[in-house]
C-alpha cells in the first residue's frame, strides 16, 4: 500500500471515529448513573484504545460515572457501545474535578505504578474516586498540591511494573466490587 493511499486510509478513520463520537456522545446525555458509587477519573489519557475499553469496562462493573480531564474526543468504537450508557463528564482541569468530587464526600485514589499503598491494603469506602493518568506521563497535576488523594498501587510480580491504564482500571474496579456489591449479596443471601 502506498504511502498515499495509507494516508487517505487513516484520514477516513479518523473522519468515522469522529462521527461515533459525536452521535455517541449526544446519546450520553440520556445516560444513568451506575448501580455502585465509584467514580472513575480518566486525566489526559491517549484518545485512542483505552478510553473506549474502560468505559466498556465501567459499564460492565456499573461505575457511577467516568470524568474525562483534557480528553475532548476519543474513539468509542473499543467501547462497544458503553459510552452511551455510562454517564460522562468533561473537564478541563483537574482543579474541577476535584473541587466537584470533594464537594460531594469522595474520597480520591490516585494509581501509581510505584509509592502507593497496595490496593488490597488500603480501605475503598463506598464513595471512592479513583484517578487513572495517562499512558506515559503520569498525571497531570502534582499530587503534592493535594494531599487529601491517597496513592494506590496494584502490587505486581513480573518484570514491567505497570500494567496497561485499562486493565489497571478493570483490577481496581473488580476490587472496589469484590468489597462492597459481592460481600452485600453474600450476606444477603447468608441472612
Amino acid at each position: 500500500m502506498g504511502l498515499r493511499r495509507l494516508r487517505r486510509k487513516l484520514q477516513q478513520q479518523r473522519i468515522a471515529a469522529r462521527k461515533r463520537f459525536r452521535r455517541q456522545k449526544n446519546a450520553n446525555r440520556l445516560a444513568v448513573p451506575g448501580a455502585h458509587s465509584f467514580i472513575i477519573v480518566l486525566d489526559s489519557l491517549k484518545p485512542h484504545f483505552n478510553v473506549g475499553k474502560i468505559f466498556r469496562s465501567a459499564d460492565a462493573f456499573g461505575a457511577r460515572e467516568v470524568h474525562l480531564i483534557g480528553i475532548d474526543f476519543f474513539d468509542p468504537a473499543p467501547s462497544m457501545g458503553s459510552f452511551k450508557w455510562v454517564p460522562a463528564r468533561f473537564h478541563e482541569h483537574f482543579a474541577g474535578v476535584h473541587e466537584e468530587l470533594a464537594a460531594r464526600d469522595y474520597n480520591l485514589f490516585a494509581l501509581e505504578p510505584e509509592n502507593g499503598r497496595p490496593l488490597h491494603a488500603q480501605p475503598l469506602p463506598r464513595r471512592s474516586a479513583f484517578i487513572f493518568g495517562h499512558e506515559e506521563y503520569g498525571l497531570s497535576f502534582d499530587p503534592a498540591d493535594y494531599p487529601d488523594i491517597r496513592p494506590l498501587t496494584i502490587p505486581q510480580f513480573g518484570r514491567v511494573q505497570s500494567l496497561n491504564v485499562s486493565n489497571a482500571a478493570s483490577v481496581v474496579m473488580w476490587e472496589f466490587l469484590r468489597r462492597h456489591h459481592l460481600e452485600a449479596t453474600t450476606l444477603g443471601a447468608a441472612e
